[in-house]
């Protein structure tokens, strides 16, 4: 065991030596590519480090009866090792201190790049998880952490067998007072502008199943700081905004579309306003620089949305 712990501490120092090579040559010839390729290799060696500590912590956790802190701690662990590794740190507004006060809840925020996994470690709160697809459950390692630190699965391989899975998510919330995070728009954006794809009506049915409040959160386009198409990963501090719950008592399947297009337009004028900030910081693009496009003209998916966002 403590040979194993050796050579995975002595592999996560020569990676994090390698990136500190890549960004300090970078900086001496003023070259991008090599700053994009040294983050992002950063932010890799940080998020394998967290996933690794996360299965242990969890583990540990659900000894005591606590493994529903299992993602909160892993997401925590997450935050601090990009800001050490990357320099990239999340400015949270929480004026109500909703996230600490709403509980049980359905977070739902906007999806703009793989930067959003930092979003996560710095807006859970305590007992909070992602949503996943009930298959995800038998994976090594990933299923293993996703099963201890109480992630809400939800399987929908039809109509009937969704409802029925909302039903159990539901159950599951209320029993251990669990909050989840969904992102509605199911893939990443990659807008340089402030603006979001279509929601899906995952997070909506789910919240008014449990009958449980949503809490936006809003993350400022950060076009800047990370923006795949240009290879250009910079340092920077990004705004993210919690708005007001939205209660959703009372509400039935009827009124899932209004509630989706009341969340979303509160976001979507949220974002604007965030943007204008993040744009005098330098953290957003322009307005004449952005292209109001997608990367090569479509979003993209990724196996990461497809474990986190299975409610969507």
């Amino acid at each position: 065991m403590n040979s194993i712990l050796f050579y995975f501490l002595l592999l996560a120092f020569l990676d994090f030596a390698v990136v500190q090579a890549l960004l300090i040559t970078a900086r001496l010839t003023k070259n991008h590519i090599l700053t994009f390729y040294g983050r992002s290799v950063a932010s890799f060696t940080a998020l394998a480090l967290c996933a690794v500590y996360g299965t242990i912590a969890s583990a540990c956790l659900n000894v005591f009866g606590r493994g529903g802190l299992g993602q909160w701690t892993t997401a925590r662990a997450f935050k601090y090792c990009m800001l050490l590794f990357t320099g990239i740190w999340f400015e949270v507004q929480d004026e109500g201190d909703w996230l600490n006060k709403t509980r049980p809840a359905v977070l739902v925020g906007n999806h703009q790049t793989e930067l959003d996994v930092d979003v996560i470690g710095h807006v859970f709160p305590p007992y909070c998880s992602v949503t996943a697809k009930q298959s995800l459950k038998w994976i090594p390692v990933l299923g293993w952490f996703m099963s201890l630190s109480k992630t809400v699965f939800i399987e929908r391989k039809s109509r009937d067998q969704a409802v029925a899975a909302f039903a159990r998510a539901a159950e599951q919330m209320h029993s251990i007072q669990q909050s989840v995070f969904i992102f509605p728009e199911g893939t990443r954006s990659y807008y340089d502008h402030p603006d979001m794809l279509p929601f899906k009506k995952g997070a909506f049915h789910l919240a008014v199943q449990a009958q449980v409040p949503i809490i936006p959160v809003v993350v400022a386009n950060y076009s800047n700081v990370l923006n795949v198409k240009r290879k250009i990963f910079n340092q920077g501090t990004i705004p993210i905004k919690i708005l007001e719950p939205i209660q959703t008592k009372g509400k039935t399947k009827e009124d899932v579309d209004a509630l989706l297009e009341e969340v979303r337009g509160k976001m979507v004028a949220e974002l604007k306003k965030l943007t204008s900030r993040a744009r005098e910081e330098g953290v957003a693009v322009q307005a004449r620089e952005a292209t109001a496009t997608k990367v090569n003209g479509a979003a993209k998916a990724s196996g990461v949305d497809a474990r986190y966002n299975a409610a969507a």
